[in-house]
């Protein structure tokens, strides 16, 4: 089969598009001939090397996948040859064939295609995870987003309306608001405010009032993270996800405390490795709310496999809204 493999940990560049050895299933796992992987922007971390989790090298890079399983091994139950399924792995994506424990393996709709499997996978049950399960989302709540164009950004737009919130959106450029808008914000902000400290607050405030967002996921961190701290009401719960913006940001405890305020935060793929039974559950809930219509990944482009470099310098150069896809075998 073809891969990309990173020999080197490095900038983009040094992955090979190269033969590997076809994978063989040992018993509970899955192979699954890849038609699509989506681009996370972890896997640039993975590739540079600067991930908190590095496979031994060399290997092929890539979180979320959808595709047609060629073989199972003994004792799989949860899907069989010939069935249409996308799945999240750790590693191994960027491929034409991926192993795959059976539980983090999912038939999908049969309305879903290949590309849409692939871009439902992290970005969706991070978006879930964060507002429920991490988040505790309640009936009523007003949910702020940041980097609301983004691929956990809009997930967690959609997400947060299929489950009737009122959502404000944080995006920091006219286009990236108008997405946000149609992908069912109530509400936008923006972060490219000359004195974002201040305007940010503000702007939150025009949109809901002064008690501010009963819940904040980000996904951004650095400046954004500090500006969100000061729109978020009384017994707020603010989820962390990531730092797209490359400051990890502090805190002071005490502020935490005059607010009452729960940070907390959410590293998804921990869920996949100790819970795979509870990411199951969720992954059909999101299958029912796209089958309703509710949610449909926003795919910004598809790349033939070939074309990664392209494909990942977008992502790496943050040019992309929404989610792009990698196509391989005849999908390609």
């Amino acid at each position: 089969m073809k891969a990309l493999l990173v020999r080197e940990h490095g900038p983009i560049e040094t992955l090979t598009l190269a033969e590997a050895p076809d994978p063989v299933p040992k018993p509970g796992q899955v192979v699954v001939d890849v038609r699509a992987a989506s681009i996370n922007f972890p896997d640039l971390l993975v590739i540079r090397g600067t991930y908190q989790k590095l496979p031994v090298r060399p290997f092929s890079p890539g979180k979320d996948l959808a595709g047609i399983v060629a073989a199972v091994g003994e004792g799989v139950t949860t899907c069989k040859p010939g069935d249409r399924v996308c799945a999240q792995v750790e590693f191994g994506a960027y491929a034409e064939k991926c192993i795959v424990p059976q539980l983090n393996c999912h038939v999908m709709p049969p309305a879903m295609g290949y590309a849409e499997g692939a871009a439902m996978g992290l970005t969706y049950l991070t978006a879930h995870f964060a507002l429920v399960e991490r988040g505790m989302y309640r009936p009523g709540d007003i949910v702020l987003v940041t980097g609301a164009a983004g691929g956990v950004g809009l997930a967690a737009v959609q997400v947060a309306k299929a489950l009737g919130a009122t959502v404000v959106a944080s995006v920091s450029s006219e286009e990236k608001a108008a997405l946000a808008k149609r992908q069912g914000a109530d509400h936008i902000v923006r972060t490219d405010a000359p004195e974002l400290k201040e305007d940010f607050r503000k702007q939150v405030y025009s949109a809901v009032g002064t008690r501010g967002v009963d819940l904040i996921i980000d996904s951004v961190g650095g400046d954004v993270f500090d500006a969100c701290l000061r729109a978020i009401a009384w017994r707020g719960r603010f989820v962390v996800v990531g730092f797209a913006a490359g400051r990890i940001p502090e805190i002071k405890a005490g502020y935490v405390l005059v607010k009452n305020i729960s940070l907390i935060g959410l590293q998804f793929s921990d869920y996949r490795d100790r819970e795979p039974e509870q990411v199951r559950a969720v992954q059909q809930e999101l299958f029912r709310m796209y089958d309703a219509g509710k949610i449909k990944p926003h795919i910004m482009g598809t790349y033939p496999v070939a074309q990664f470099r392209t494909a990942l310098t977008a992502v790496r150069d943050r040019q992309v809204m929404g989610k792009v896809v990698l196509t391989m075998g005849d999908a390609a």
